[in-house]
């Protein structure tokens, strides 16, 4: 490079650009435009649960049966489609002959259907199933291994036989059904200590534990929850609203139940929801399907993986008079529970709207 007194040099992308002072500097503009693109962020919805629930269940009595089991369950299946589903087995699924009712005392009833009878609720939608009743042992230890090997060949989780909890999926989240009768030969409601340890133990296998109890009186005068203990027949039948309210206390998520063969109001306690009783589901030609006898639903709930409700569902039933369930769009059941839940938890009840929808905890 050649300069020169007065001479200024400019570099400009590697070329030397001479000036003298008696001329004005070359303009060198350079525009650059800068696009800032944002990071890429991915919103994952945190994973929920979603249960479908329903009551009692009674595929007959052998020798009544349905000539069709699964063809009397098919209408069924389009009400069951959440990826968990849960019942109540009434009963028992066993060949064997010796029953409870040796003696035939007055009020003694002992189901029994065959064992294929499994596979036909699986059909239908069940994944889970409840052994915490006053049926369980209707046959005896025979009955009992005999429905256990039953379900678990047709791929359905069993539920409330002493110290048993049982566990399935929604997606990456495990649900714990932790299932109580008054009954020392199934997990025990009557032992509030013996219930806060499977409940505990039901935390450290599922991150949402669901709570079934099999409690209360039975029959059409029973459907008001009387926060008291309930007999039925001089039998110790618990007392629901004390158990339901320790099992929420002790970490359940959500609690549900049947036994009174009629439905219950709902309530919200501390968040969670409680459903007193689901009433019948199936039930071919075992109970009456009169007055409020015949209502019957079925409750969807979901969810979050911490236990926490997102939206739950009541769809309304009708049991004919062979005891299937049929849908019923004028509501009546939701509106019986409704009035219910009114009369017996004033502000705490839950509430369910004109489409079925539960409404969120106030």
């Amino acid at each position: 490079m050649v300069a020169s007194v007065g001479a200024a040099a400019l570099v400009v992308t590697g070329v030397t650009i001479v000036a003298t002072q008696s001329s004005p500097p070359p303009t060198t503009t350079t525009t650059t435009t800068v696009t800032t693109v944002p990071p890429t962020t991915t919103t994952t919805a945190p994973p929920t649960v979603t249960i479908d629930a329903v009551g009692d269940t009674e595929l007959g009595n052998t020798p009544t049966l349905p000539s069709d089991p699964s063809a009397y369950l098919a209408p069924l299946h389009q009400y069951l489609e959440a990826p968990i589903v849960f019942g109540n087995l009434e009963g028992t699924m066993t060949s064997a002959t010796r029953s409870k009712c040796v003696a035939t005392p007055k009020f003694c009833y002992a189901f029994k259907v065959p064992t294929s009878y499994a596979r036909d609720y699986r059909a239908a939608g069940f994944t889970v199933l409840n052994s915490a009743n006053n049926h369980a042992y209707d046959y005896g230890a025979a009955g009992v291994a005999s429905t256990s090997r039953a379900l678990a060949g047709a791929g359905i989780v069993q539920a409330g036989l002493p110290g048993q909890i049982g566990v399935v999926r929604d997606g990456p989240v495990r649900v714990a059904f932790v299932d109580f009768a008054p009954y020392y030969n199934t997990n025990n409601m009557l032992d509030f200590a013996q219930a806060a340890t499977l409940i505990a133990a039901a935390h450290r296998q599922a991150q949402v534990v669901v709570v079934y109890m099999h409690a209360g009186a039975e029959g059409p005068a029973a459907a008001h929850v009387t926060r008291r203990t309930e007999t039925f027949v001089g039998e110790n039948r618990g007392n629901p609203y004390a158990f339901a309210h320790a099992a929420i206390d002790d970490g359940a998520d959500l609690v549900i139940a049947s036994g009174p063969h009629v439905l219950r109001g709902l309530q919200w306690y501390r968040g969670h929801l409680i459903d007193y009783s689901l009433g019948d589901f199936v039930n071919y030609y075992d109970f009456a399907t009169v007055g409020p006898l015949k209502y019957s639903a079925v409750l969807r709930v979901t969810l979050r993986a911490n236990g926490s409700f997102v939206a739950g569902h009541f769809t309304s039933f009708v049991l004919s008079p062979v005891g299937l369930p049929q849908f019923d769009p004028s509501g009546a059941a939701a509106t019986f529970v409704n009035q219910l839940s009114a009369s017996d938890f004033g502000s705490s009840a839950a509430e369910i709207g004109p489409t079925g929808a539960i409404a969120p905890v106030r």
